[in-house]
């Protein structure tokens, strides 16, 4: 018997197996494993209702809350497309991606009504506007989401008939390209990731899971399939805030937490810290975001009988390929090593080959020193960039992904992230491309040429650092130049400084040689991108 594989699946499983049980807890909603499937299934009613054919587009741009989650489930089981929108893009690149990827419907929280108003006009491709929560304006459909929902007849949609090689979710990343690519996730991709990440991370009934990381991150780590697929809880937070996700943890009994190591500085070091009960969490799992060594023993040790560790995966992965679990073979390895390899990206995951090479292709010395490119070839791997097939074989050569990112990988197979290959500025686990920012500079009159480099942050880890060479004769302030970059990008994407020099420094072809511009800004740093 062959069945398609679809993280549909998971969510009848969980009616089926847990369906008395509480599944989600969002606010003051209380929803069962029942419920939750009744609810997505009347979503699904309402699309069809509203025309929805099989291959059309679902936008979201939504906080975290039971309605987006129930769109994980209620839009691709009738073979529909889930675009879930990064809510803290600016106008211009949110109508750029509904322009690229020409939804039928955008849901949206009332929350962001001045810049859905101001997309209507630059989005053509948008046939329907639902908000979410409260009265519907004018112009948008005339019932708001739920009570599209409650009015619907749930059918009967059969998982069968679905293809398991389809695309199920599309999600936009910066990547390192001046505009962002839409990264396609097939049924099959996020079914086998639910599959092997529960496996690696021993998922049980009793998992409580909170929602620290926004569900734009694709469905942050996988967190609606892997726990609908274990029987686990979904606890759901708008946004982060440290205080109220201890509340949440303390009242909510919180096993594992999936956070950015930003969040988690804040968490750890909050005035209030001390005050709440957060013993229920055993693990918790730090992505999006390179870690250290002092930040996983602080973790340990604030938060008794906890694991800390590191993982690493990117959109087109699914996204988790790795994780920073300690062997069992390697238990009685020196703490201090122990430690190290918690820090680090971690070990491939099942089924994901991993390997580490030269800009020959030829696999670098295992002994954790050499660096080269890190290389994924797995059942995860996305189906392509959206209406990109040049840049899709850009990346997928020869049955592997190259992934940008450069690493080191030790004897045992544990990977640690040193540097990107395409200048990309991870801060607080956000991709910040920094040819989107030159491409908004440069658009600027004063600018002659200029470069963005990543640079230390005590907060963020790294953020953007501009400089600037202006044309003979111009003249422009870094004020000027910061506002003009507010104009036309999200606030985290705007350079925190501007630099001007006399002139860039260049290789033999006239390429800007960012590792000289960034030196002096990286010296002494514990993590040193080179």
């Amino acid at each position: 018997m062959v069945l398609p594989l679809t993280p549909v699946r998971f969510k009848l499983h969980a009616a089926r197996i847990f369906g008395r049980k509480t599944a989600v807890v969002c606010g003051e909603h209380r929803f069962t494993y029942a419920e939750f499937n009744e609810r997505c299934d009347r979503l699904s009613a309402a699309l069809t209702k509203l025309g929805l054919q099989s291959g059309d587009r679902v936008a979201y741009l939504s906080f975290n809350c039971h309605r987006l989650l129930e769109a994980y489930y209620g839009v691709p089981q009738l073979g529909a497309i889930l675009l879930p929108l990064n809510i803290r893009l600016s106008c211009e690149e949110l109508a750029y991606i509904l322009n690229d990827s020409a939804p039928c419907v955008l849901c949206f929280d009332p929350e962001f009504l001045p810049l859905v108003e101001a997309l209507r006009s630059q989005a053509p491709a948008v046939q329907r506007w639902i908000v979410l929560r409260g009265q519907a304006p004018s112009w948008a459909h005339p019932q708001n989401y739920d009570e599209l929902v409650t009015g619907a007849e749930p059918g009967d949609y059969d998982y069968r008939q679905i293809d398991e090689n389809s695309v199920a979710e599309l999600f936009y990343t910066s990547g390192t390209t001046a505009h962002p690519k839409g990264v396609m996730l097939t049924h099959r991709n996020l079914y086998l990731h639910a599959l092997y990440t529960a496996l690696a991370l021993a998922g049980r009934d009793d998992e409580s899971h909170l929602y620290t990381v926004p569900l734009f991150h694709v469905n942050s780590w996988g967190a609606p399939h892997i726990l609908a697929l274990s029987g686990g809880r979904h606890v759901m937070i708008q946004k982060f805030d440290p205080r109220v996700v201890m509340e949440l943890v303390s009242r909510e009994r919180i096993t594992r937490l999936q956070v950015v190591p930003t969040m988690l500085v804040a968490m750890l070091n909050h005035p209030d810290f001390a005050r709440y009960d957060l013993s229920s969490v055993r693990e918790v799992m730090m992505g999006g975001a390179p870690t250290n060594t002092a930040l996983v023993e602080e973790t340990e040790r604030k938060l008794p009988g906890c694991v800390a560790m590191g993982g690493y995966g990117l959109t087109e992965t699914s996204p988790v390929l790795t994780m920073a679990r300690i062997k069992d073979h390697l238990k009685d390895d020196p703490s201090a090593l122990q430690l190290r390899r918690k820090a680090t990206a971690g070990w491939a995951q099942a089924t994901s080959e991993i390997r580490v090479v030269d800009p020959n292709g030829r696999d670098v010395k295992p002994d954790g020193g050499e660096i080269g490119e890190v290389i994924v070839r797995s059942d995860l791997v996305m189906a392509g960039y959206w209406k990109q097939p040049e840049e899709t074989a850009r990346v997928i050569r020869d049955d592997w992904f190259w992934t940008g990112d450069l690493a080191t990988i030790d004897e045992e197979g544990y990977v640690l992230i040193v540097d990107r290959v395409k200048d990309m500025v991870l801060s607080g686990g956000e991709n910040i491309a920094t040819a989107e920012i030159e491409r908004v500079l440069n658009q600027h009159p004063a600018v002659l040429e200029c470069a963005v480099v990543a640079v230390p942050d005590d907060t963020w880890g790294e953020v953007p650092k501009a400089l600037v060479v202006l044309r003979p004769g111009s003249e422009a302030d870094e004020s000027e130049l910061l506002s003009h970059c507010c104009r036309h990008l999200a606030k985290f994407k705007v350079p925190k400084s501007v630099d001007f020099l006399p002139e860039l420094p260049k290789g033999g072809t006239g390429k800007i040689l960012k590792r000289v511009l960034r030196e002096k800004y990286w010296e002494g740093r514990e993590r040193h991108v080179h």
